[in-house]
């Protein structure tokens, strides 16, 4: 990375370079013209000539490599992976030759390490582009949106495996965010939710109108849409929430749709791209996607980052949102009315309180990154492994999760699937979760709730379990060669 006082030197160095060429010219230009002769003109002017494209070479090579370090300076991006390949290789040779231990597993954890580290590097990188890019995305669109009757847009929430620290697709890792919606002065949102038996439940959110004749003292204008709803609606007739965002279900009233919210914010990234300062670094397309967001952002590399906003709507003031992002299920067709209850904000909490807690040599990220590579070609989802992980990050103490554990712990996180693939049953981590950091606000309600089963299908369909209890043998035997063959 070149920094600006590298840049300054470089022009200093540049100038004084080009003084002390043009006082040699003209000492020699005066010695020649001391001895004129014909000859000696003719040597002159070719001399001359000689001089003038020497220089103006030197010139351009230097003007060259200010443009090219300047260039540096301000697109970071255009080679980050070579710095952090690089940067990772030369700190893993470091470490190689640090450490008391010298026996085959310690030299095996180091490898393993090796494998993930330029991958965890390269993710906290682009993870940091995507939360600036979403950021000033949202600047414009709150300027914009500012007095009309369409959702606040709160700041985006980073959610997934690739914010928490770990990601089994590495580089490849879609980077997503989630945006809390607000109501608009005049509009409340009221939860409609479903029971978490019905999979997938069929949570609403549901917009009423609310009196605004009291507050009208302090805003200029204000317009009540329940005791002036004609001459409100003339006035906001081109940016109606009720008329643009919302359906009409077969129950009485309004209910926030997805698929509209989803078109509506996609349109704006299109129309506010180019008032981004990313816009001279990146091409942006807008990927179809009928529930979310989702970008496509290449750079004059021609490397592309995927980032994907969802929306959701915060349940009180917990950490548990409607959002959204619904889990596809074969032959199910799922409104735009319909939201599930996510708990990926909940999530990224608790691995930064994990963070804080844990040493500064902590693997447990290691541990899950490298487990979750393994079953990434199997019927174990990414939240099974972080649902089976958090279980087991949340009753061992923060110290047993060093170097030196690694490979105990590694074992742990399958051997607690497998016990839990013979059981039938996985746990919800937050629901009826009494052991749970007091800094993660759940509602009154999840507590006193019954355990849920995340493996009910299982007990449902013996062909899915035994399927299931193959591939884990599979796994299993992968991790043996793995650990003891670094293979």
């Amino acid at each position: 990375m070149v920094g600006k006082e590298l840049e300054e030197a470089t022009h200093e160095h540049m100038w004084l370079r080009e003084e002390h060429l043009n006082q040699e010219m003209t000492q020699l230009m005066e010695e020649l013209e001391q001895s004129t002769s014909a000859p000696g003109a003719l040597l002159l002017a070719a001399l001359q000539h000689w001089q003038f494209w020497a220089v103006a070479g030197v010139l351009v090579l230097l003007l060259g490599l200010c443009w090219w370090l300047r260039k540096r300076s301000q697109q970071p991006e255009s080679s980050w992976e070579e710095e952090i390949t690089s940067c990772g290789s030369r700190e893993d040779e470091e470490e190689a030759g640090e450490g008391e231990d010298s026996d085959d597993e310690g030299r095996l954890v180091r490898i393993l390490a090796k494998r993930v580290r330029g991958a965890m590097k390269s993710v906290a990188y682009k993870r940091r582009v995507a939360e600036d890019l979403v950021s000033d995305l949202l600047g414009v669109f709150q300027a914009r949106l500012a007095n009309s009757f369409f959702p606040v847009l709160e700041p985006a929430i980073g959610v997934g495996s690739a914010f928490e620290g770990w990601n089994p697709r590495g580089h490849d890792a879609v980077y997503r965010l989630l945006v809390p919606l607000k109501p608009p002065r005049g509009h409340t949102f009221h939860l409609e939710q479903a029971s978490a038996e019905k999979m997938p439940a069929k949570n609403c959110i549901r917009v009423q109108l609310e009196c605004t004749c009291m507050r009208g003292q302090g805003v200029e204008n204000m317009l009540c849409f329940v005791h002036q709803p004609q001459e409100a609606l003339r006035t906001t007739q081109d940016s109606n929430l009720l008329n643009d965002l919302c359906t009409s279900a077969a129950r009485p009233g309004f209910y926030l749709d997805v698929q509209k919210i989803a078109r509506w914010f996609q349109t704006l990234v299109s129309s506010a791209w180019g008032e981004m300062a990313q816009w001279h670094h990146y091409s942006m397309k807008v990927l179809p996607s009928r529930r979310s967001c989702k970008l496509q952002l290449t750079n004059a590399c021609g490397r592309s980052l995927f980032v994907e906003l969802m929306f959701g709507v915060q349940q009180g003031d917990s950490d548990i949102f409607l959002s959204s992002q619904v889990a596809e299920h074969p032959g199910c067709f799922i409104p735009g009315t319909t939201w599930a209850e996510s708990y990926a904000v909940a999530e990224a909490k608790f691995f930064r309180h994990m963070a804080k807690q844990a040493p500064q040599d902590s693997f447990h990220l290691t541990c899950l990154q490298l487990c979750a590579g393994i079953l990434e070609s199997t019927s174990f989802s990414t939240g099974t492994l972080k649902t089976v992980g958090m279980h087991l990050l949340n009753t061992l103490p923060p110290a047993s999760w060093t170097r030196r554990e690694f490979v105990s712990r590694m074992q742990d996180i399958m051997w607690d699937l497998r016990q839990c693939l013979e059981e039938k049953r996985l746990d919800h981590f937050f629901l009826g979760n009494e052991n749970m950091p007091e800094d993660i606000a759940l509602p009154p309600a999840f507590q006193a709730a019954e355990p849920l089963n995340l493996f009910q299908c299982l007990v449902q369909d013996p062909a899915a379990h035994a399927k299931a209890l193959r591939e884990l043998e599979e796994v299993q035997a992968q991790l043996r060669r793995l650990l003891f063959y670094g293979v």
